[in-house]
C-alpha cells in the first residue's frame, strides 16, 4: 500500500503544529512528521524538541525529523519502507516556504512506496487581515492548496469565512478551532490487527469541542451501470467546487473489472481492482458540496442502452494507472 505524503503549509502562528498534535492524538495511524526548517525546531506541542537531522520515536509511533528541503527525498526513503514504521507522512512546511515548491519535491520523489496526499493550507482566521497585508501571496496560496483549514474561527473577524471562500475559488475551505479536524478527512484509516493506542480518544476530543465532522460533507454514488470513460474523465477534469477527495471503485464500459480510484485536489490515481465486483462505488468528500448536482453529474457519465463506446476512450482513464 502506498504511503500518502501530506504537505501542511501556513504562515507562522496559523496553527500547523497544533493541527499535527491533534492528528497524533486522534488517529490510530503511525504518523511520520517531517519538519521543514533549519536549526532548532521548537515543537513542544508534539512533546519533543528536534534538531536538524534528528529522529525521535514516540510512544504512538510518530517519528519527528527536521530536514533541509534538499534532503527530503532521502528522508522519505527512510520513512516509507514496505511494512515500515509509518502509515502516513506529514510534512510541516516552514512558515516562509512556498507550498508548491514542497509539493514538487514530493511529486519528484522516486520512492515507489509513496504518493502525494495533498496540500493543506492552514490559515489564521483571527489574524487574517493582518496576515494578508504582511504576506500578499496568501491569496495565491489559498488557490494553490487542495484544502484550506481556516483555523481559530472561534476568534475570527466578521466575514472572514465568506472572504476566504471567495478568495480560495474552487478550493474547499473547512473552518476549525484549535486545529480540530477529523483525520479521516486527510487520510484513510489502515486495517491493523493491533491498533496503536491513542493518547486521547476521538470521543474524548469531541466532548471538548464541536463535532469534528462539522464544516465538510461526503456524497456517496453507487451504480451497476458501466460508466463512459470519456465523460467520467471530463467529470474529473471539471470537478465541482469544494471537492477535496474522492475514493472508491469505478466500472467502465469495455472493461470487465472496475478500477480503484483516488483523487486529492487535482491529482488522480487509478489501480487495478480485479477482485472487486463490476460496479461503481464512490465517496466524495469536501466542503459546501452540492450533493444533488454531484450525483446528477455522475449519473450523466453512465452509459445508455445500446451506446457504443470506443475502446480508445478507455485511455482517458487508464492513463492514471501506474506505469
Amino acid at each position: 500500500m502506498d504511503i500518502p505524503v501530506l504537505v501542511v503549509a501556513g504562515f507562522l502562528g496559523a496553527g500547523k503544529t497544533t493541527l499535527l498534535n491533534h492528528l497524533l492524538h486522534t488517529s490510530d495511524l503511525r504518523v511520520g512528521v517531517v519538519v521543514n526548517d533549519f536549526g532548532k525546531v521548537n515543537i513542544d506541542a508534539l512533546t519533543v524538541a528536534a534538531q536538524v537531522d534528528s529522529m525521535v520515536s514516540l510512544g504512538n509511533g510518530c517519528l519527528c525529523c527536521a530536514v533541509d528541503p534538499g534532503e527530503l527525498d532521502a528522508m522519505l526513503d527512510r520513512l516509507a519502507q514496505p511494512d515500515g514504521p509509518v502509515d502516513v507522512i506529514v510534512i510541516e512546511a516552514s512558515g516562509l516556504a512556498e507550498p508548491p515548491a514542497m509539493v514538487k519535491l514530493v511529486l519528484a520523489s522516486a520512492n515507489p512506496n509513496i504518493r502525494y496526499g495533498g496540500l493543506v493550507e492552514v490559515v489564521d482566521a483571527a489574524e487574517f487581515t493582518a496576515t494578508r497585508k504582511d504576506h500578499p501571496r496568501l491569496d495565491l496560496h489559498l488557490r494553490q492548496a487542495d484544502l484550506v483549514l481556516l483555523n481559530k474561527v472561534d476568534r475570527a473577524e466578521p466575514g472572514v469565512l465568506e472572504l476566504v471562500r471567495e478568495l480560495a475559488g474552487e478550493t474547499p475551505v473547512v473552518p476549525t478551532e484549535f486545529g480540530r479536524v477529523d483525520p479521516d478527512l486527510l487520510f484513510d484509516p489502515v486495517d491493523r490487527p493491533d491498533p496503536v493506542e491513542r493518547q486521547l480518544s476521538f470521543e474524548d476530543l469531541v466532548e471538548h469541542g464541536e463535532h469534528l465532522h462539522a464544516g465538510y460533507t461526503s456524497v456517496e454514488f453507487d451504480t451497476g451501470i458501466p460508466l463512459h470513460p470519456r465523460r467520467f474523465a471530463r467529470f474529473l477534469a471539471e470537478r465541482p467546487p469544494g471537492l477535496y477527495r474522492m475514493k472508491g471503485f469505478a466500472w467502465f464500459a469495455r472493461r470487465d473489472e472496475p478500477l480503484g480510484l483516488q483523487t486529492v485536489g487535482a491529482a488522480v490515481w487509478a489501480t487495478e481492482a480485479a477482485d472487486r465486483p463490476a460496479r461503481t462505488t464512490l465517496v466524495l468528500i469536501g466542503a459546501n458540496l452540492d450533493a444533488e448536482a454531484i450525483r446528477a453529474a455522475l449519473e450523466s457519465t453512465e452509459t445508455t442502452a445500446g451506446e457504443d463506446v470506443d475502446p480508445l476512450d478507455l485511455l482517458s482513464i487508464t492513463r492514471y494507472l501506474p506505469r
